[in-house]
C-alpha cells in the first residue's frame, strides 16, 4: 500500500507525522506499506503550524502515474486560527482539485482534524458524513456535511477523524483495513498507544 501525505506550510505537525510514524512502523513489523510526505510542487522546505521544518520526500504524482498513491492522508492545520493552512489551502483550490483528481482515479482518501475542510471543498464528502476538529464543526456542517460526534468515520473509500492525536486511530484504522487487525494491534504496541474503539462504519 503506497501511502502519501501531503503537506504544506501550516499544516498541524501531529496531523501528519502521527500517521506517518503508525505506516512507517507497520513496513518495519512487516506490511507492504510505503508512506511519504509530500508536496504540490517542488518545495525544499515546509513549515508546520508550530514552526517544525520538514524536508518533503518529493511530489505528489499525478493520479495517472504508475506511483500514484493508494491512500491519500490530508492533514490538517490553521483554520481556526485565521487565513493560513488549511484555509488558504481550501481558498486556493489546487490541494482540493489535486484530491478530487485522486479520488476519481481510485485512490482511497482520508483527513485529520481540519483536513475534512479540505475533502468538502474537494468534493469528496458529498453524501458522506464526516468528522472534523470541534473548532471546526459547525464549518463543516454549514458546507452541507452529515457531521458525527465519532472519533474516526469510515465512509468507505473516504475516511475522517477528529482533531489532531485522533490521526493515529485513524492510521491503525486504515491498517486494520488493508492488513488485518494482528498489524494493527504489533503497530498499536509498539506505539505504546491505547487504540480508541470510537469507529463509525457508514455505507
Amino acid at each position: 500500500m503506497r501511502v502519501h501525505i501531503p503537506i504544506f506550510d501550516g499544516f498541524d505537525e501531529l496531523d501528519a507525522v502521527g500517521p506517518y510514524e503508525v505506516f512507517r512502523t507497520a513496513a518495519q513489523v512487516g506490511a507492504d506499506c510505503d508512506v511519504s510526505l509530500v508536496t504540490l510542487t517542488d518545495q525544499e522546505v515546509v513549515t508546520a503550524a508550530k514552526g517544525l521544518r520538514v524536508v518533503p520526500d518529493g511530489v505528489l504524482p499525478s493520479p495517472d502515474a504508475a506511483d500514484t498513491p493508494d491512500l491519500l492522508v490530508v492533514p490538517g492545520g490553521g483554520w481556526n486560527d485565521g487565513d493560513g493552512g488549511v484555509r488558504r489551502e481550501v481558498e486556493a483550490g489546487d490541494l482540493p482539485a489535486a484530491i478530487s483528481a485522486h479520488r476519481e482515479a481510485g485512490s482511497e482518501v482520508a483527513s485529520v482534524c481540519t483536513g475534512a475542510m479540505l475533502l468538502e471543498r474537494a468534493g469528496v464528502l458529498e453524501g458522506r458524513p464526516a468528522v472534523t476538529h470541534h473548532g471546526a464543526t459547525d464549518d463543516l456542517r454549514q458546507a452541507g456535511v452529515e457531521v458525527r460526534d465519532n472519533r474516526v468515520v469510515d465512509a468507505g473509500a473516504v475516511v475522517t477523524a477528529g482533531g489532531i492525536t485522533s490521526g493515529i486511530d485513524l492510521a491503525l484504522h486504515l491498517l486494520d483495513k488493508a492488513f488485518g487487525g494482528d498489524v494493527a494491534a504489533a503497530v498499536a504496541e509498539e506505539l505504546e498507544h491505547d487504540r480508541s474503539d470510537d469507529v463509525a462504519i457508514v455505507g
